[in-house]
């Protein structure tokens, strides 16, 4: 029988929806309007976002600069989630989430396709781990095992990747410009997980017992 891969996306869109229910922070994220794929390497990122729309989920700018629609299964997406080598390749489980958790972070409150203008690495600099990383240790406390396990796998895995990737925005009349992606445009790659184990603390000698001197027997 041969082995069945599993499916990446389907892992990430179920931790999505737990931490959107469990985490009050990220109440307001929709799993279903969040693509995530698997791209190329970018620097010593393990993921990026990129927001889908213009303010208040428009296509288009006050100047007319319009953005590529995607839209799956007939909903339109409103951000795209790209996850980078080194997530499958150089991460541990918690870490992996807490790489989700960064890419919602960026997202804005009112998740309509655009990023919080006060969570930008550029704004808080060092304090943006400083705010995250409470948000993650609380969530993996609550984090079921069997989801986190799904990000424990090594080997091979199904997720989706772009056959064709959207542009920037454009001007409206733009010649050899399209203006919708969908499934068409996408496709499921497979992408190998090598999972890294936590170091163990190193092992101290154990203390010698000391021999007790022999006490002199008297005959």
């Amino acid at each position: 029988m041969a082995h069945r891969r599993p499916n990446l996306n389907k892992a990430i869109r179920t931790l999505i929806r737990d931490i959107a229910a469990k985490m009050p922070e990220f109440s307001h994220v929709r799993a279903s309007r969040i693509l995530v794929i698997a791209g190329e390497a970018r620097r010593a990122s393990r993921g990026t976002v990129k927001p889908l729309c213009f303010r208040g989920g428009r296509s288009t700018d006050r100047s007319g600069r319009r953005k590529p629609i995607v839209r799956l299964k007939g909903k339109r997406m409103l951000y795209c989630i790209t996850l980078r080598p080194l997530f499958f390749r150089a991460s541990t489980p918690k870490g992996r989430i807490e790489t989700v958790m960064h890419e919602l972070f960026h997202m804005s409150r009112r998740f309509d396709g655009t990023l919080h203008a006060g969570r930008r690495h550029s704004v808080l600099g060092k304090d943006f781990p400083r705010r995250l990383r409470p948000l993650v240790r609380r969530y993996l406390k609550q984090c079921p095992k069997e989801l986190l396990g799904a990000f424990a796998y090594s080997g091979e895995v199904k997720v989706l990747q772009w056959l064709e990737r959207p542009g920037p925005a454009y001007v409206p009349g733009t010649n050899g410009v399209r203006k919708v992606y969908t499934e068409e445009q996408l496709y499921y790659g497979i992408t190998r997980m090598v999972t890294r184990k936590r170091p163990h603390p190193p092992k101290l000698p154990r203390p010698q017992r000391k021999e007790r001197p022999e006490k002199e027997r008297l005959h």
